[in-house]
């Protein structure tokens, strides 16, 4: 575990900024956030929008509950976003295969369109800025992506 009393909190405290100012800019960013050239395919998604089809695209179908476990909200909030991403005919839910209490909600294949549309603008966008790295620290970059991809998901 990092010692956030020694010289590890200078190293923890840049990476949370770094990490926060590039998500920003991935969301912000005049080449990823703008209509026709942007990023979000449609802007009439929010953030946790997105990210709720990013997990569904991710981790197959889910009950409303284990969505709002791994988006980190409370259930009703969840089915709320849930309501409205099947109003926008993004999800749909179908009943759970064994609690017929409960409902499964999976991406449609507008939502995955939408999806593979967005990661491919911000992958160009990513791409470009990181042409703008030298040789070593572009593998240093990759050596890092699964290590941050693993923190993203713990």
């Amino acid at each position: 575990m990092p010692d956030l009393t020694g010289g590890d909190a200078a190293a923890v405290n840049s990476l949370r900024s770094a990490v926060m100012r590039l998500s920003r800019r991935l969301k912000h960013h005049p080449l990823v956030a703008e209509g026709g050239r942007g990023g979000r395919v449609d802007e009439s998604l929010s953030p946790t929008e997105m990210s709720v089809l990013g997990t569904l695209a991710r981790c197959g179908s889910a009950t409303p509950g284990e969505l709002a476990r791994k988006e980190h909200v409370q259930p009703p909030s969840m089915t709320r976003i849930v309501a409205l991403l099947e109003a926008k005919g993004l999800v749909r839910l179908e009943p759970h295969a064994e609690d017929r209490r409960q409902k499964v909600v999976s991406q449609t294949e507008r939502a995955e369109a939408m999806l593979d549309e967005s990661r491919r603008k911000r992958n160009a966008w990513l791409a470009e800025l990181a042409g703008q790295l030298d040789e070593e620290e572009w593998a240093a970059l990759r050596a890092a992506a699964p290590v941050l991809e693993k923190l993203a998901h713990l």
